[in-house]
């Protein structure tokens, strides 16, 4: 019989394999920490108009054109959405006349489109530049906040 504390994927080389594993994704994803304490309640918050965003928008000198900023870049998404989802469901009816084919397309292009359009958007209003997520998660909290004053 064999000691298999000495073989080679003993439980402690699997376990810090394992731990290094979770922690390179962990990091990779850290930014679901920061929406969890949002998605993750008993209450879930209210829906928000455009008229709460742009109360935002004016009242945080700092994280407002950012918000702004990121969401002038969901235009250029949507529109490369449906020139991606368009151009190519008209490419694959038009060559191969099958429905399930332009399908496909449609949702391929749409997702692809999008992805590009929201390339465009973070070159052409540089949202390299700015923190977006940090933005984004201020808006919750105040969006939580004021609901909270207000029940």
């Amino acid at each position: 019989m064999t000691d298999s504390s000495s073989s080679p994927l003993s439980k402690s080389f699997v376990s810090e394999h394992w731990e290094g594993y979770k922690d390179f994704w962990c990091e990779r994803f850290s930014f679901l920490t920061n929406y969890s304490k949002f998605v993750k309640r008993d209450k879930p918050l209210p829906p928000w108009s455009d008229s709460d965003v742009e109360a935002f928008i004016a009242l945080d000198p700092v994280h407002g054109p950012a918000l702004k900023t990121a969401r002038e870049a969901v235009k250029f998404g949507l529109a490369g959405s449906v020139i991606g989802a368009v151009s190519t469901a008209g490419f694959a009816w038009r060559y191969s006349r099958s429905l399930h084919g332009a399908g496909l397309s449609l949702l391929a292009g749409g997702v692809f489109g999008w992805t590009y359009g929201q390339e465009v958007a973070n070159h052409w209003l540089q949202l390299y530049r700015l923190d977006t997520l940090a933005a984004q998660t201020k808006f919750l909290e105040w969006w939580q906040e004021k609901n909270e004053r207000s029940s």
